[in-house]
Formats: structure tokens, C-alpha cells, sequence
């Protein structure tokens, strides 16, 4: 056997499973391979389709493994001391070999991770996927948006700079606002009651240990959930196209109360038996679709760090308190809330914080928590975007998303000195922070 056969058998060792030559190695090529067993061997061919999840689970998973990566060896650099931490990070912009790529690739990853969860529940809210032995799968996605939000917070913080310091200056005090136990989440977040040395420490471990640890628990039984309730294999999404048919069985077989008797007879198919011509397989189908998803990830990460760098201020000065000081862009809208929920009550006054901080994200997330079980829309709705069944959950869904992203925008664009709302353009009067 010649080296280029030889080379060519290896190829074919480690690719079969990408590009299976028959039925029978597109069945094994799933069972057989560690990283794509959670697919089934055959799925629904509308399920895979670009419509209709547009691959967001698997874009955020992508952006996840991305961080990992970029985060490890940003941990050769990095250094989590007040004195070094904010040099570390001018040393990866202006020493290390590429570092300005490396941090602005895991910065970039890390917003679009926050963006791409929070858009992935939207989808599986509005094509009604969370119901029924789904809804389970659902409360461990909210757990995972939850501990995204906390992983991006508390990286937040390690640059070590103005704006990483009093955001997280802004964050923990809208934590504080919780009732009873808003100081000591406060004290445990920081280990101690200002933001020094202690809370950059634990921010660290939690960033790079606990947090990540926890995530990848959850995705992987998210991912097992996702198999074991149907998944990619689920007959809903065949709604989107067609009424499902009864299946006919051969003319020379029936089925009776008492096993196969001779004769005709139409017998109804299960529901959750798929036509041939329904299914495709997993491998190469859906193998080939996230192959181009990991390659479209990468790449986009990559040029948006090349156009764009990651922000760094002046390094951080507790004594120095910007004006305006604004929380991470996905807490903004809980600012907004805060610096506007205050409620007067004769002389008792309810602080904005805890309204906008604590009681009207508490009643959002216990709502999301709660719906699969308050839903009673026709199961006919399930698998199908913006069902008619559902119009006014989705409405009601909507209204809230786009209020989210309407303080949001406030937040980043409109908000100025003294939190007063300047329209983009307009000059902002100068204040003792930039005299």
C-alpha cells in the first residue's frame, strides 16, 4: 500500500462518520461516534431546517466552546491582582503575539453568547417547544441563561478597569436590593463591602471554575433532555407543512383485537411515527449543517475582533466615579427599572431598586418558570411559529422582549450625566467627572 493509500485510509478512518458512503454507515456513524451520539440516527427533515430553529442552541454552544478556549489561554496572562490585572490587559494589546485578537475574540463571544440564549428561549417560546415532557428541558434552559448572564457579569469585572469597576459597582447594588438577603449576596459576590482585591479574586474563580463547571452540567443534560424528549426527532415541526396522513398497511395484512388476521383494513398510524420521506439522516444532514455553523462562528468572532476592539478604559479608581456609571448592556434595562420604579406612599417611599431590581425580574422569571404549566393552547400549536392558538401569549411574550430591549437601548444611547436622557448627538454639559 502506497503512503497516499495509506494517508487516504486514515482520512476515511476519522472522517466516515462526516461522510457516510450508505444507509448503513449513516446509521452507525451517530451510535458509533462520542461527539455526535446525543443526535438521533434519523431526525424530522423540517426539525434540522435553517427556519425553523435557526440554529441558535448550537450557535450559543459554539460561542460557549469558543470562550473556553480563548479563556484558557488568556489564563497564561492574565493576573488577578488590583496591581497587575489592568497591565495584564494593555500587555495583550500592545506585548503579546496577537493577545489584542485572543481578548477581543473571548469579549465579543461572551456578548454574543448573551444574545444568542436570550434569542434561542424567544424562539422555543414562540414556536410553543416547552411544553408538555419538554417543560422540564425549558426550566434548565432559563438555569442556563441565568448562569450566562452571571458568567458574563463576573468577567466582567477582571479588566479592571473604569467602566469594569463601576459596572459591577452598579450590578451588586441592584443585588443588594434583594429583601433580607440582598446584603449578604452583596458581601459573598465581593467578600467584603467595597470592591477591591477580595471581590476581584472571587469574580476570578468564579469566572473561570464554578460558573463554566456548572454551565457545561447543565448543557449536557440539557442536550440529553433534548434526545430523550424527541429533539431533532420530533413530529411537531411537521405541522409546519402538512396535516399528517393516516398509514396505510400492505393489502394482504390487517391488524385485529387478537394479532395479524388475513384480509384489508387501514391501520392508523402512530404519532410519532415519521414517513421515510420525512426523515433524513443525522449524519451527513445535520453533520454538514454544523460543521458550517462552527466555521460561520468562528470566522464572524474572528473579523468582528479584527474591526473592533474590545472596550478598555483608564485604569479602575474607586475614587473616581464616572457620570454617567452604567451596569453591563443586558442589566441596563434593570437600571432603567430602578432609576424609575420608585414608589411614594405617604411617607414611606419603595425604593426603585427593589421594584425594578428585584420584584419585576423575579416576577418575569417566576412567570417563564411557571408557563408551561399555565399554557392550555391546543397541542396542535406546538412546533409551529406564532401559532394562532397562541396569539396572545406570543403577543403578551413580545411586548415584554421588546420593552427589554427598548431600556436597553435607552440605556446605552439616550442615558447621560446625572442619568438625564440626552438624544444621540446632543453634547452632554460637562460635569466635575470631565472638567
Amino acid at each position: 500500500m502506497t503512503m497516499r493509500e495509506r494517508l487516504s485510509a486514515l482520512w476515511r478512518t476519522l472522517a466516515w462518520s462526516w461522510d457516510p458512503r450508505g444507509e448503513r454507515e449513516a446509521g452507525e456513524a451517530i451510535v458509533r461516534n462520542l461527539w455526535l451520539h446525543w443526535f438521533p440516527a434519523k431526525v424530522a427533515r423540517v426539525s434540522a431546517s435553517w427556519s425553523y430553529s435557526a440554529w441558535l442552541g448550537a450557535i450559543a454552544a459554539i460561542l460557549f466552546l469558543i470562550l473556553n478556549v480563548t479563556g484558557l489561554l488568556l489564563m497564561f496572562f492574565y493576573v488577578p491582582s488590583t496591581e497587575k490585572a489592568y497591565g495584564s490587559m494593555k500587555d495583550l494589546d500592545y506585548a503579546v503575539t496577537l493577545g489584542w485578537l485572543l481578548r477581543n475574540q473571548h469579549r465579543w463571544a461572551a456578548h454574543g453568547m448573551v444574545a444568542v440564549a436570550f434569542l434561542h428561549m424567544a424562539r422555543v417560546f414562540f414556536t410553543g417547544a416547552y411544553r408538555g415532557p419538554r417543560a422540564l428541558n425549558w426550566l434548565v434552559g432559563l438555569a442556563l441563561l441565568l448562569t450566562t448572564l452571571l458568567c458574563s457579569f463576573t468577567g466582567y469585572l477582571l479588566p479592571w478597569d473604569q467602566l469594569a469597576l463601576w459596572a459591577v459597582t452598579v450590578g451588586t447594588n441592584i443585588a443588594r436590593e434583594a429583601p433580607l438577603a440582598g446584603e449578604f449576596i452583596r458581601y459573598v459576590l465581593l467578600g467584603g463591602t467595597q470592591i477591591g482585591q477580595n471581590a476581584l479574586l472571587r469574580f476570578y474563580v468564579l469566572h473561570v471554575f464554578f460558573i463554566p463547571l456548572a454551565i457545561w452540567a447543565l448543557f449536557a443534560y440539557h442536550m440529553w433532555r433534548v434526545r430523550k424528549d424527541g429533539g431533532l426527532a420530533a413530529i411537531e415541526p411537521l405541522r409546519l407543512n402538512r396535516q399528517m396522513q393516516p398509514k396505510q398497511m400492505p393489502a394482504t395484512k390487517s391488524y385485529s383485537l387478537w394479532g395479524l388476521a388475513r384480509g384489508t383494513s387501514a391501520a392508523v398510524r402512530s404519532s410519532t411515527e415519521l414517513e421515510e420521506s420525512d426523515q433524513v439522516f443525522a449524519s451527513p444532514s445535520v453533520t454538514r449543517r454544523l460543521v458550517l455553523v462552527v466555521l460561520v462562528v468562528l470566522n464572524v468572532t474572528i473579523l468582528i475582533s479584527v474591526f473592533f476592539n474590545a472596550p478598555l478604559e483608564e485604569a479602575a479608581n474607586p475614587a473616581l466615579t464616572p457620570n454617567p456609571a452604567k451596569a453591563p448592556w443586558y442589566f441596563l434595562w434593570l437600571q432603567e427599572l430602578v432609576a424609575s420604579t420608585t414608589i411614594p406612599i405617604g411617607s414611606i417611599r419603595i425604593s426603585g431598586g427593589l421594584i425594578g431590581g428585584i420584584i419585576v425580574p423575579g416576577v418575569l422569571l417566576a412567570a417563564a418558570a411557571l408557563w408551561p404549566w399555565l399554557d392550555r393552547s391546543s397541542p396542535a400549536a406546538e412546533g409551529v411559529w406564532f401559532a394562532r392558538e397562541r396569539r396572545w401569549q406570543n403577543a403578551t411574550f413580545a411586548t415584554v422582549l421588546v420593552l427589554i430591549v427598548a431600556l436597553i437601548m435607552i440605556g446605552i444611547f439616550v442615558r447621560g450625566p446625572y442619568w438625564r436622557l440626552y438624544w444621540p448627538g446632543t453634547p452632554w454639559p460637562p460635569t466635575p467627572r470631565t472638567l
